[in-house]
């Protein structure tokens, strides 16, 4: 049985989402990401695009080239709960999909053309996220995911292609190589040095010729390129960690400022995790060095949500780590190892006014938003930006001491 496999992608996801909240920035020039020197673009609109910007470009350089455009940190909650919201449409609706990232889509629709066709089920799925988000988003349907996603792109902006069966060799050949999906820019630099630009020409080359050249990664891309892939859509599943990193500006040795962002770090991620009614029992620190080094350690324990124990380990570990006394570029938590289920105090260890004041803490921060309370030792820390909720969105649960 031939596959049929529907890739969507919302188009400038960031962009898009930002545009939803202030409708000023339509049809202006929009860049999100980082706004200091060593940020980097993490959406532009189309707009930007001319100008040769692009995803994954210095916002140093993407500011150069397109002076005029509006410069936006981002919110990394906002675009979690509008890709929440479509990641609920297509589980409602998709027999099997993969959430390959915050704002793609990978759905395996073999075998309901039997009942409706599949082009016309992937229209209708569109439509409704259009209807029900208002956020743009293309998509290609094909027999596998390579094909699919080369189409999505080739679709865009917030549009659609089908691409019928025994097609894909000659819908691929036209392209520039630099579309197959494994093609990084080292690679592409490689191949144009050896005259291929098309895919075409990777079609007409002997498999030997490109194993020789790429070893086991060039029959994947010859393969690709001829149309073939036979990768399985994965299905999607919950999360089993949450984390962040903070990289700095400028590099550091301040162990006060390190440990305040550590500490606001674990105070966020707990506060995820009890919204999600989520308990961790591992904890990671991660600690970067100026000259690139990167270290971590973890340690397992009892499982919890609340903040104290969470802070105390990564402060320990923390001490533990670092060792070299050299400048920091990057620090990171990760709370991993999650199991659903609200948090049981610990006998003799944990007071019942201590619980009813992290729900107190919970109820003011859903309500006022997550900076309306926190510690006195972060209240110099630079944000960290939105907080999402990787899990349902539910009021955080911390019962109380139960007697008996």
């Amino acid at each position: 049985m031939k596959r049929h496999i529907v890739h969507l992608d919302l188009d400038t996801f960031f962009v898009s989402c930002e545009r939803l909240l202030d409708r000023r920035l339509n049809q202006l020039p929009v860049l999100i990401g980082g706004t200091g020197d060593r940020g980097v673009v993490a959406s532009c609109s189309y707009e930007t695009r001319q100008y040769g910007v692009h995803s994954g470009m210095p916002m140093k350089m993407a500011r150069i080239l397109c002076p005029d455009a509006i410069v936006i940190r981002g919110n990394s909650g906002v675009y979690s709960k509008f890709s929440d919201m479509v990641t609920d449409i297509i589980k409602e609706r998709s027999p099997l999909f993969e959430k390959s990232s915050i704002d793609e889509f990978y759905v395996d629709v073999t075998g309901m053309d039997r009942f409706f066709g599949t082009y016309q089920w992937a229209k209708e799925l569109r439509e409704k996220i259009i209807r029900e988000t208002m956020l743009p988003i293309s998509f290609g349907l094909s027999i596998n995911k390579t094909v699919s996603k080369v189409g999505t792109s080739e679709a865009k902006p917030n549009n659609f292609i089908n691409i019928p069966d025994g097609h894909e060799k000659g819908f691929l050949a036209p392209l520039s190589v630099k579309k197959i999906p494994m093609v990084g820019n080292q690679t592409y630099r490689l191949l144009r040095s050896m005259g291929v630009e098309k895919v075409k020409t990777v079609q007409e080359m002997p498999v030997e010729l490109m194993e020789s050249v790429l070893g086991k990664n060039g029959i994947s891309l010859w393969k690709k390129a001829q149309g073939v892939d036979n990768t399985p859509v994965i299905g999607w599943s919950e999360r089993k960690s949450i984390s962040m990193e903070r990289t700095f500006e400028k590099d550091s040795t301040d162990i006060h400022k390190l440990k305040s962002i550590l500490i606001s770090m674990a105070e966020n991620l707990a506060f995820q995790l009890r919204s999600g009614n989520k308990l961790t029992a591992c904890i990671s620190i991660k600690i970067r060095y100026s000259d690139f080094q990167t270290y971590s350690k973890q340690r397992m324990v009892p499982y919890t949500s609340l903040d104290h124990t969470l802070i105390k380990t990564t402060l320990e570990l923390f001490d533990s780590l670092y060792q070299r006394r050299v400048l920091i570029r990057l620090v990171g938590v990760r709370f991993s190892h999650l199991v659903g289920g609200s948090y049981q105090m610990r006998l003799f260890e944990d007071s019942e006014k201590l619980i009813k004041l992290y729900q107190s803490m919970d109820l003011i921060k859903n309500r006022f938003g997550q900076k309306a309370v926190k510690r006195a030792v972060t209240m110099g820390v630079k944000s960290i930006g939105g907080m999402p909720n990787p899990f349902n969105g539910q009021p955080p649960v911390i019962p109380a001491h139960r007697r008996g």
